[in-house]
């Protein structure tokens, strides 16, 4: 009987450790289509910046996909933008359905040369909103 109540609380200490990993685990994968959505915006907008000097309306008007199974929506971000060569592209996650730890939270690609180069951030100043928790997005973007 000893034996089995070892081998219970073991089984609960393991669980203890491996049930929070798992769900920030969870919530990683679930940021991830976000970032993978903001990428493929890349190419479409950089291309539409290059020929036309402007950025398009809305991400949605270059883009395939603006939403996802947890991403609610692509937009741009931050105050006054796009301008110039300058554009916050930001995904936001959806509001429930999903982790808690990320719901409604955003994260962000930025370019300030027309889209040669762009760049993951959490800052404030490139997202509406509320940034995700360095946590829970790729290394890229910490």
């Amino acid at each position: 009987m000893i034996e089995l109540m070892i081998v219970v609380a073991i089984i609960g200490i393991l669980a203890a450790v491996a049930i929070p990993a798992y769900q920030d685990y969870l919530a990683r994968a679930q940021v991830s289509e976000s970032v993978s959505l903001l990428s493929s915006g890349k190419q479409p907008l950089a291309e539409q910046y290059a020929n036309n000097a402007h950025w398009p309306l809305t991400p949605a008007s270059v883009m395939g996909n603006v939403s996802g199974k947890y991403t609610a929506s692509i937009g741009y971000g931050g105050a006054g933008l796009p301008s110039g060569g300058t554009l916050s592209l930001q995904a936001t996650m959806r509001s429930s359905g999903i982790n808690a730890s990320i719901t409604g939270r955003s994260v962000a690609l930025v370019t300030t040369d027309g889209g040669k180069t762009w760049t993951c951030t959490l800052s404030a100043a490139f997202i509406t909103g509320t940034p995700l928790d360095p946590r829970f997005v790729p290394g890229a973007c910490r």
